[in-house]
């Protein structure tokens, strides 16, 4: 009964339904009764096996997740035509089936109907594997790449950069990519290498048709064959190299010939060099080579050879002969003064800034009126070893033994007075010496006063102008209305030496030997003189290998790194430039090795005393180790036998401008690595060896690091240091600077980092310097003048060696800015000229005691710090264990306080030192102990004292009486501190 009435209520819905579906087609005209669709063309990232579309129609529901696949079209290239429906467009994302998702970085894309592509974050049109396309290989040898990003523009839109990643496959040495042009004849574009370094064309960009194209060194190659073809065998050997001559400069010869020529292409050249000590091959990628410290009055043949990558080798050219003249004469009186350099605190001057003796050889360079620095009469180098002679007094008055210099050998740059832009490593600076005054008779003058002299070394980088004697790069230059006054005629008559003027010029600053307008024979730098798109702050046009870069072919490989520093805690900032002004150099190359050690052992020939290294981060510590430091010992034994040797006194900057114990993790950018040996072999290649030792080294980790206890007492005893993995080089205590806003900071970060350091008694300690003050400030410190006197009382007593930044005993520009380069006036930075502070007489006995002053010599030495800081200098040479002791916080109570202790065989010295605030020492020996402040005698019995302060800038130092070395008594007068 029921089921009559149900049936027939179906039929009739379906009746209605069917005349309400003829009636709505009827409605709707027959152009859009079709379905939509789009055929979407997605070019995969690298990796990606498979590829999936996830979409929604406009206004229509999305797929279900993760979409539908796509199929393989042509290269690189998946398909899926999709069904709009009745929308015109749809929103649609990526992924690869495995979680990794494209959705234009969250943006989705929207496409249209037809043809569409998605490549590189970008939207297009056409069928990518039906029109024209761009095949493009970019060569990453030229750049030293490993891999490569093409960022490029169609129809003027541009991808997002960085681009997309040159990842198809393809041979050593090549990065790949397709790009489908559409309806585009072309493309423009710019390269990366994903980190930064951009290859724009020397920002002109790149113009790329269809077809194949290689872009190699900044040249286009159109319609080129495929370089990863299996290639016909290169056979076919370069032509020999021909022009070949020699020059000899006292014990160097210096080597130039003609490029050679080859079907494919010269990769560099093979020298032979033979004597009767045997042969000798180098190769090198220039047509000039500096063959440096041969044997004196020796004769020499050479002949060169070009090669090819395949390893053809031309013939060797007919061998021309030199013969070397006489060794430069060595330096009279020149030996250092030996002893432990602990017991030196360290003066630090920069003697271009400190006190002018000949007005004779002041220079202003070409940034005196620029810099503001004509406005006070204040010529950037002024200062000069004959004023630096005539204050050592005032130095030794203050109580320093040790003076550390700023560079002495010839800079150039625009504003070298500091020194740090080498250019003749050979020379010593004209502008620093005069009669009477030379580098020898500063040496000389502070040996005869008990005095050494520390030599500031840079073996990272030279001036942006090269190194003379290795190699000095010609720059393109045009004599036009902008730069007409900028460049100098050329004189070959004149010899730049900082001090001389060249007549035709009236300059010192001379570059007329520096550039050419003409492209130079053998030049390698790319788009010579090619208006780069840039312009100065004058507004003037910039051209390509106007000024020195890693990245133009300026400079050798061989000689020169060729990139800019990316990470300063990575490998490059050990392989990089760090700034334009500094020209970095391959310091893995035997050539730049040789040139180096040569140029700084004829300073140990002259007797200095040690060496402050300069940017020593910024070589590989395997290098250090394995090259420039046994070359130094090594002459260094060989002037002065084993046991003196040791006494030279390396420090290296290795800045890390943090305040915890490792550099951002960077093991080898973390001070205390430099001053161990090497932990296993590397490779004999310096290249590949630097780069093992980085990897192997930061994949120990900062746990995983040698320790020491050379610097700590066991318990109250001192025992015998263990050197033998020392690498010979210590180092300034980056720790306690960066610290140093407060003592007790300085303190306990410094003591935290001890057992890291091969031996902390080494190392220098200071508060600021020319480049930073405590926590990178860059200002001069402006703590107060109790600070400064707590945290010279730190310095002096603790361990390690204390080293004052000149003019900080008076607080002389403190809050100043330290640097500004040329933008403003040197008196009104942390360098400005001290001289004016020691005009007067001085006549001193010995070191912190003064017979007698006058003028301004006079006020400067009654400063209540000038006064503590003298009476510190006493107390620190009355009591060995200051300056030579190991210590120990061990039974120790209170803030800043410690025990140390220095035993020989002559000398057992024991002192208990409280700074600021009172502490109480227990388990220590029995006996009489002083306290070199206050002449106070205790007499301990039971294993404790206790020592009494009163608060910042006072101390006691309590020295026990043992059976070798007296207690002092009280040591020097009561001055405005200790009393």
């Amino acid at each position: 009964m029921t089921r009559g009435p149900r049936r027939r209520s179906r039929l009739l819905a379906a009746v209605l339904a069917l005349a309400a579906a003829l009636m709505a087609l009827a409605a709707v005209p027959a152009a859009t009764a079709a379905a939509t669709t789009a055929t979407v063309y997605y070019r995969a990232a690298s990796g990606w096996s498979a590829a999936n579309i996830h979409y929604a129609p406009d206004g229509g529901a999305w797929t279900a997740v993760p979409g539908v696949p796509m199929t393989a079209a042509c290269t690189g290239w998946y398909t899926r035509t999709i069904d709009l429906g009745t929308a015109s467009g749809a929103q649609v994302v990526f992924n690869d089936g495995a979680g990794t998702w494209d959705n234009n970085g969250g943006a989705n894309y929207r496409i249209g109907s037809g043809d569409v592509t998605v490549a590189g974050g970008q939207i297009g049109a056409g069928n990518p594997c039906g029109g024209a396309e761009a095949v493009v290989y970019y060569d990453l040898t030229s750049m030293g790449w490993t891999q490569a990003y093409l960022h490029y523009a169609l129809a003027g839109v541009w991808t997002t950069a960085p681009g997309t990643a040159m990842a198809e496959p393809a041979c050593a040495g090549w990065a790949r990519l397709t790009v489908p042009l559409g309806s585009a004849t072309g493309l423009t574009a710019a390269f990366n290498n994903g980190g930064g370094v951009w290859d724009n064309n020397g920002g002109g960009d790149y113009a790329i048709g269809e077809g194949l194209t290689l872009v190699s060194d900044s040249e286009v190659t159109t319609d080129a064959a495929d370089p990863c073809e299996a290639a016909e065998p290169d056979t076919v050997a370069p032509a020999a190299p021909t022009g070949v001559t020699a020059t000899v400069n006292a014990t160097t010869v210096i080597l130039s010939w003609t490029a050679a020529t080859d079907d494919v292409g010269v990769t560099g050249y093979r020298l032979t060099r033979t004597s009767a000590d045997g042969t000798v091959t180098r190769t090198t990628a220039a047509t000039k080579f500096t063959d440096a410290n041969l044997d004196p009055n020796t004769a020499y043949a050479y002949t060169v050879a070009a090669y090819d990558a395949a390893g053809n080798t031309s013939t060797a050219t007919t061998a021309v002969t030199a013969t070397t003249g006489d060794a430069p004469p060595a330096a009279a009186g020149g030996e250092m003064l030996g002893g432990d350099p602990r017991q030196d605190p360290i003066y630090f001057v920069m003697t271009a800034r400190f006190y002018d003796g000949d007005e004779s050889n002041n220079r202003g360079g070409a940034k005196h009126e620029t810099s503001g620095n004509a406005e006070y009469d204040d010529p950037m180098f002024r200062g000069d070893f004959s004023g630096l002679i005539e204050r050592l007094d005032y130095i030794k008055a203050l109580g320093f033994s040790a003076v550390w210099i700023t560079p002495v050998v010839l800079n150039r740059s625009d504003y070298d007075y500091h020194g740090y832009h080498g250019y003749d490593f050979y020379e010593v600076d004209a502008r620093l010496e005069s009669e009477g005054a030379s580098y020898q008779d500063l040496i000389d003058n502070a040996h005869n006063r008990d005095m050494k002299i520390y030599q500031d070394v840079v073996f990272n980088h030279s001036s942006r102008w090269g190194a003379v004697g290795l190699e000095t790069p010609t720059v393109y230059g045009v004599q036009d209305d902008q730069w007409g006054d900028f460049y100098d005629d050329y004189n070959p008559d004149f010899t730049y030496d900082g001090l001389a003027v060249e007549p035709n010029s009236g300059r010192s600053y001379y570059n007329g030997d520096l550039w050419s307008t003409a492209e130079p024979a053998g030049n390698t730098c790319r788009n010579w003189g090619v208006f780069s798109g840039n312009y100065s702050a004058e507004g003037w046009k910039v051209y390509n290998c106007q000024w020195p870069s890693p990245t133009s072919g300026m400079f050798s490989s061989a000689n020169y790194h060729q990139c800019w520093i990316g990470n300063w805690e990575g490998e490059d900032a050990r392989s990089c430039w760090i700034h334009e002004d500094l020209a970095d150099f391959n310091t893995e190359n035997e050539a730049v090795q040789e040139y180096l050690i040569g140029a700084y052992e004829q300073y140990i020939d002259m007797g200095v005393d040690g060496f402050r290294v300069d940017t020593a981060v910024h070589i590989p510590r395997v290098t250090w180790n394995r090259v420039f430091l046994p070359a130094l010992q090594d002459h260094l034994v060989e002037k002065y036998g084993e046991e003196k040797a040791q006494d030279f006194y390396i420090f290296g900057e290795v800045a890390a401008f943090v305040h915890d114990r490792w550099n951002r993790g960077s093991v080898n950018h973390s001070a205390q690595f430099y001053t161990w040996q090497e932990r296993r072999e590397y490779s004999a290649d310096d290249v590949a060896a630097a780069i093992e030792q980085y990897d192997w080294e930061n994949a120990q980790g900062t746990e995983n690091q040698p320790t020491s206890d050379n610097a700590f007492l066991d318990g109250n005893a001192y025992h015998a240091p263990d050197h033998s993995q020392f690498s010979g080089m210590n180092i300034i205590d980056m720790r306690m600077h960066m610290n140093f806003g407060e003592a007790s900071n300085a303190f306990f970060n410094g003591k935290d980092s001890d057992a890291w350091v091969n031996d902390a008694t080494y190392n220098a300690v200071y508060v600021d310097s020319h480049d930073y003050g405590p926590n990178k400030s860059s200002t001069r410190y402006a703590g107060g003048t109790d600070a400064w006197a707590e945290n010279m009382n730190l310095m002096w007593t603790f361990r390690g060696i204390p080293t004052l930044f000149y003019g900080s005993e008076i607080e002389f520009q403190a809050g100043v800015r330290i640097d500004c380069g040329p933008t403003c006036p040197l008196a009104e930075t942390g360098r400005a000229y001290y001289g004016d502070h020691l005009e007067g007489t001085l006549a001193v006995s010995d070191f912190s005691e003064v017979t007698s002053a006058t003028g301004a010599i006079a006020t400067t030495l009654d400063q209540p710090l000038v006064q503590h800081l003298q009476r510190l200098n006493e107390i620190r040479r009355a009591v060995p264990a200051l300056s030579m002791g190991q210590y120990s916080t061990e039974d120790v109570s209170g803030g800043i306080a410690f025990k140390r202790r220095y035993t020989d065989a002559a000398t057992d010295s024991f002192v208990l030192v409280a700074i600021t605030s009172s502490a109480t020492f227990s388990n220590i020996p029995n006996g009489t102990y002083t306290d070199a402040v206050t002449g106070d005698v205790k007499t301990v019995t039971n294993g404790t004292l206790t020592a009494t302060v009163s608060g910042q800038g006072d101390m006691a130092a309590y020295v026990l009486d043992t059976a070798l070395t007296d207690a002092p008594g009280q040591v020097g007068d009561d001055g405005p501190y200790l009393n």
